[in-house]
């Protein structure tokens, strides 16, 4: 009899955790509350305090989280991909102004509000980004490239482009031609990650040679971290991509 309690027992407490369970977990494929992926709008990895952006291999956008807080004003320091005290201050800073969390973290949370409030130059954008359709808009002058989905802001990105004497043309220009592991023919077999061509050689990709993206240039190429490329390849690679080309050389 005994034994048999303890079995009845048992089970009882196996139902009531299944129903908890049941409770808990979503059914489907739906996706569960605060989860995150980098499709989501604005979206970029966690960014603390000890990262670095040492080198092209290891990016990790404090370079992009200081250029961002510095155009707030909240950073005097000029941007040095270290993310140090100074830095957190002013993710701090930051966060208070915008009632979230105070963590010094730049969080799935903190992203979206710090792009948003960082793209300069909205009004210079091209009517054409807002059209209807997948549209990447390149500004030359101010090192910025947004992301527009049928009319709605989805990210925007630091990069860098052509030099002087190889400017990245102006215009409006369609993807042509894409290769997920591209190698330049011209420059010495130089890895062009997550390229996406829309003019001649000129592609936008991930650069293994930029770190701060205002400092040098690209042969006439869009540059970008390679992660953001990745990011960028991986919204838009199964679409008709339009890219915008605008503003003075920088």
């Amino acid at each position: 009899m005994r034994a048999e309690r303890r079995r009845l027992s048992g089970t009882t407490v196996a139902i009531l955790l299944g129903l908890v369970m049941a409770l808990l977990i979503p059914a489907g494929p739906a996706r569960a509350a605060g989860t995150f992926s980098m499709k989501d709008p604005f979206a970029r990895e966690v960014v603390r305090r000890g990262a670095q952006d040492s080198d092209p291999w290891h990016i990790a956008h404090v370079y992009d989280v200081q250029y961002r807080l510095r155009w707030l004003g909240l950073l005097a320091a000029r941007p040095n991909g270290s993310f140090g005290p100074r830095t957190e201050q002013a993710v701090r800073a930051f966060q208070k102004a915008h009632r979230l969390r105070v963590s010094g973290v730049v969080d799935h949370e903190s992203w979206p509000l710090l792009i948003k409030r960082t793209i300069r130059g909205t009004k210079a954008i091209p009517r054409g980004c807002h059209a209807t359709g997948w549209h990447v808009c390149y500004d030359r002058s101010r090192h910025q490239t947004t992301l527009f989905h049928d009319g709605h802001l989805l990210n925007s990105w630091l990069v860098r482009g052509g030099a002087q004497s190889t400017p990245t043309r102006v215009g409006r220009f369609m993807v042509f031609y894409r290769d997920i592991d591209h190698r330049s023919h011209t420059f010495d077999n130089e890895p062009m990650p997550y390229s996406q061509f829309f003019s001649g050689g000129e592609a936008l990709h991930g650069s293994r040679f930029m770190v701060d993206p205002f400092v040098g240039h690209s042969h006439g190429c869009v540059n970008m971290w390679v992660e953001d490329a990745r990011q960028l390849w991986r919204l838009t690679s199964g679409h008709r991509l339009t890219v915008h080309v605008y503003g003075r050389w920088s």
